[in-house]
């Protein structure tokens, strides 16, 4: 049967609509929104593919894709702290994936690749500490806290910002690493310890060192990259490692199992562990440490080398039923937004 012009215009206009949708990618970013922009801009730039980009913090994005498990609305989950990550390729929602970009990697990102049978890579690194505003400190005579146990110091009461862990990498990280180093009851303890000079528990990790550069808090427990970006801007931000030691975080990217566009997102996932783009990262105020090994680090940041880092078991921390029982722990014992 011979088709008409109109059926063959519909036909046309179907093949073109279904180019149109094989050129989408649905990306969540789990960085600050600068560095998630200036990634999609990048990309953007280089490709013929359009970017739907969502920004939320870890714990929102792994509560996002898992929402979503039946029917997936996301094909590629970038940055964020790799625990959440490592939960998400325990509970089979994200995709084995070897890239052939793995030989340029760091150690690290590929052992964080190899936990996680080939579910999720590590894109950065950066370790954990605070950073706290120097012209508060000094009007209100406050003696600058070196240590974690500085932290629960009287004088800072109110003085003090984290984020919610529930939400919050940056916050887990923090909850995982005080377990480690102190014992999970000892952490506990030093947690509600804490909560007395807590003045709000935000729901972005980087939030808490961002309100202490505008003046409206004194101290941000947060990465030591993002009280580093707000110093590195102007602000009257000290950046602080803990004496005792602290943890650090492997920042990952997973595929989306059962993903809408599966080509799309294995073009973004190589092409964003290239070593040409991770150097770019510090222009938009990324002062991780890359994961490609000849990638340029950003010269404001921390060197790792240089800090007491502890013995952090991805593994063991990144599980889903580790990550599920101490934040419930931390829901019944310390309290989040909602009770501040």
């Amino acid at each position: 049967m011979t088709k008409t012009p109109v059926a063959l215009a519909s036909a046309a206009a179907m093949l073109a609509a279904g180019a149109a949708a094989a050129q989408e990618l649905n990306l969540i970013c789990s960085a600050d929104q600068a560095i998630c922009e200036r990634l999609v801009q990048e990309f953007e730039a280089s490709h013929d593919m359009n970017i739907n980009m969502v920004r939320l913090s870890s714990g929102e994005a792994y509560a996002k894709v898992r929402a979503e498990a039946r029917n997936p609305q996301t094909d590629v989950w970038w940055g964020g702290t790799g625990d959440p990550h490592l939960q998400a390729a325990a509970d089979d929602l994200t995709a084995e994936y070897r890239s052939p970009m793995l030989e340029e990697l760091q150690p690290w990102a590929v052992t964080q690749a190899e936990t996680s049978e080939y579910r999720t890579v590590g894109v950065y690194s950066g370790a954990l500490g605070w950073g706290y505003n120097t012209e508060i400190f000094e009007e209100k005579g406050i003696e600058p806290p070196r240590c974690w146990e500085d932290l629960l110091d009287s004088s800072l009461q109110g003085e003090v910002q984290i984020a919610d862990p529930n939400s919050s990498g940056t916050a887990y990280t923090t909850l995982a690493t005080l377990v480690q180093l102190m014992g999970e009851d000892e952490a506990f303890e030093y947690l509600k310890k804490l909560d007395a000079n807590v003045s709000q528990y935000t729901k972005s990790g980087s939030a808490p060192v961002k309100s202490a550069a505008r003046g409206e808090t004194g101290l941000g427990i947060v990465f030591m990259h993002d009280a580093v970006a707000q110093a590195e801007e102007g602000f009257p931000i000290e950046v602080v490692a803990p004496c005792e030691g602290t943890g650090y975080e492997i920042g990952s990217m997973s595929l989306i199992a059962g993903a809408q566009n599966p080509d799309a997102a294995k073009v973004f996932y190589d092409w964003v562990l290239g070593a040409d783009v991770q150097s770019v990262m510090p222009e938009a105020g990324s002062y991780q440490i890359p994961s490609n090994a000849n990638a340029t680090a950003p010269e404001a940041a921390p060197d790792l080398s240089e800090l007491k880092l502890i013995d952090y078991d991805f593994a063991e921390f990144g599980s889903s039923e580790r990550r599920s029982a101490l934040l419930s722990r931390w829901d019944e014992e310390v309290g989040g937004v909602a009770n501040n």
